[in-house]
């Protein structure tokens, strides 16, 4: 608040808050929370219908208002592109080729295992990857699973995949990077294995630097430069309703990073928030299925 000297206060100007008078929704720091929460709700409408999102308007603004002199460009995001489809069948052969010979492919089940987020269409383009995996590598079996937020997690998804018959289970993380969440997906491989050790397990690399990866990226930028980054978006339950979704059209796109499998992934994570907009700490909006038991608020603490 605004403090003002000597003996009172004039004008608009509101004296400092002492211990006795003070209350949270006067304090500076709500204050400013409040007016990025209602500046960014006012904001995201009208980014959305360029199909940018607040992940991505956000950095844009951060370069816009600071010191930095860095031209920035939104690239088309990486999608279904082939080139990282056939990179990922590479990962993939690469790690049957290490494993023990005697197992065909049609014996094999593969396991794709994707981010996972509120958004049902994201969910959904790691569920089309797989087939693509599926179809185009000849498993027996294909199957998806997700490292946090959605269902099914890794752990009840490996399960599930292990009754199913197969002599041998290929789980392939897809990620660009490394990081906690690929190192969980491996540590659920190994936890379901030792439960199943009729069963051959093979953990498949990431993406990582693969050439077929970097060419991608390559392309993206050049698809800056010429004008073409048009994202689409036609799925995305932020812009029209979604099954399930519909009372989230319009709203402010939030992050689900702590929702991940064995991170924090119980209904008490270790940090107050809210699950609506509005409230102290971060707040999002609550995702429908959050309690579904191959979820991560469905699943034991100590198992998801």
């Amino acid at each position: 608040m605004i403090g003002c000297l000597g003996n009172g206060c004039h004008g608009n100007q509101m004296p400092f808050y002492t211990e006795s008078d003070f209350a949270p929704e006067r304090s500076i720091g709500y204050l400013i929370r409040r007016a990025e929460q209602l500046g960014t709700q006012a904001m995201d409408p009208v980014f959305a219908a360029a199909d940018i999102t607040k992940t991505q308007w956000s950095a844009l603004a951060a370069l816009r208002f600071t010191q930095a002199t860095t031209c920035a460009e939104i690239a088309r995001d990486l999608g279904h592109d082939l080139k990282l489809i056939r990179a990922a069948g590479d990962r993939i052969a690469a790690a049957l080729d290490a494993a023990p010979a005697g197992v065909a492919r049609e014996d094999t089940l593969l396991m794709v295992v994707g981010r996972g987020t509120s958004d049902p269409d994201a969910n959904s383009a790691i569920a089309k990857v797989t087939r693509l995996l599926w179809e185009g590598l000849g498993f027996g079996w294909a199957e998806t699973g997700y490292s946090g937020v959605t269902f099914p997690l890794t752990e009840p998804a490996l399960e599930h995949a292990a009754r199913l018959g197969y002599r041998r289970i290929v789980v392939f993380p897809y990620f660009l990077f490394t990081g906690v969440l690929v190192k969980r997906i491996y540590h659920y491989t190994d936890v379901v294995a030792a439960r199943h050790p009729d069963i051959e397990f093979v953990k498949a690399p990431y993406l990582n630097d693969h050439p077929l990866v970097l060419d991608t990226f390559a392309e993206r930028v050049e698809e800056i430069l010429r004008g073409d980054n048009a994202m689409n978006c036609l799925l995305c339950k932020y812009r029209d309703k979604a099954l399930g979704f519909e009372d989230e059209v319009g709203l402010v796109q939030q992050s689900h990073h702590h929702h991940v499998e064995g991170i924090g992934a119980g209904a008490d994570h270790g940090h107050g928030h809210d699950h609506h907009h509005g409230g102290n700490g971060h707040g999002h909006h609550p995702y429908p299925h959050a309690d579904h038991p191959l979820g991560p608020r469905g699943l034991d603490p100590d198992q998801a």
